[in-house]
């Protein structure tokens, strides 16, 4: 199949299963307009992103890597008023789009966005003991996955959902010997994560408009032992 198809298909679910946004088609526009990178999900993750929020009844999310803030309005739309998203970006730029995008959305209330090397902030809520959270959202630079995985595993609660965008690269997360950074990222945090005991996790492959990808999604023990065996 082409991309072209792939395409298709994803204009086929959207236009079924998701209702026109201008919120979150002006999110789209406003980061293309300040020349961020057009990484964000597509809308039929965005919504895959706020089920999960909801399924888990979540309160409290964290998201790793904000850029404009469109897959951060999805999961803060799928808490409750007085639930709380916290979102790590390193860029300024990217932090400041983000703001207008939250603020146009009605969710500044319930989003705060922490500025700085997302591993320096995972440290500082552990530090602050803000409290464990109930949906990660992990979407950053590949190739610090390992290490924030392993950083949110800590900062989520028994039976907690840990979700690892951007994992088969285009099919070349086979290839060990890729040259890639961000390959080698990947193939880092799932050699690490396979025998992690604190969790259970599984992996897929996607296309659409976004191209060929895949992620993880990982549940957090309900014990959250150290010493035992991950399912």
């Amino acid at each position: 199949m082409s991309q072209q198809r792939w395409d298709e298909v994803d204009r086929y679910l959207e236009e079924r299963l998701i209702a026109p946004d201008p919120v979150l088609e002006a999110a789209l526009e406003a980061s293309m307009a300040a020349g961020l990178p057009p990484i964000a999900v597509a809308p039929n993750q965005g919504k895959l992103l706020a089920l999960l929020v909801q399924a888990v009844g979540a309160r409290r999310v964290l998201e790793i890597g904000t850029l404009g803030g469109y897959s951060t309005t999805w999961m803060a739309r799928g808490l409750p008023e007085d639930g709380l998203l916290i979102t790590l970006e390193i860029d300024p730029n990217h932090a400041a789009v983000a703001r207008a995008n939250l603020d146009r959305a009605g969710l500044s209330d319930r989003v705060e966005i922490r500025l700085g090397p997302a591993l320096e902030s995972m440290a500082q809520l552990t530090e602050e003991a803000a409290g464990t959270f109930d949906f990660v959202f992990v979407d950053a630079d590949k190739e610090g996955t390992r290490a924030y995985f392993e950083q949110a595993i800590e900062l989520t609660r028994p039976g907690g959902l840990i979700f690892v965008d951007n994992l088969v690269r285009d099919g070349e997360l086979v290839d060990e010997g890729s040259t890639d950074s961000r390959v080698q990222g990947m193939r880092a945090f799932l050699e690490y994560a396979a025998t992690e005991p604190r969790v259970q996790m599984t992996a897929l492959q996607t296309v659409g408009s976004k191209g060929y990808d895949g992620f993880a999604l990982a549940l957090v023990n309900d014990t959250h032992p150290r010493s035992a065996r991950a399912g």
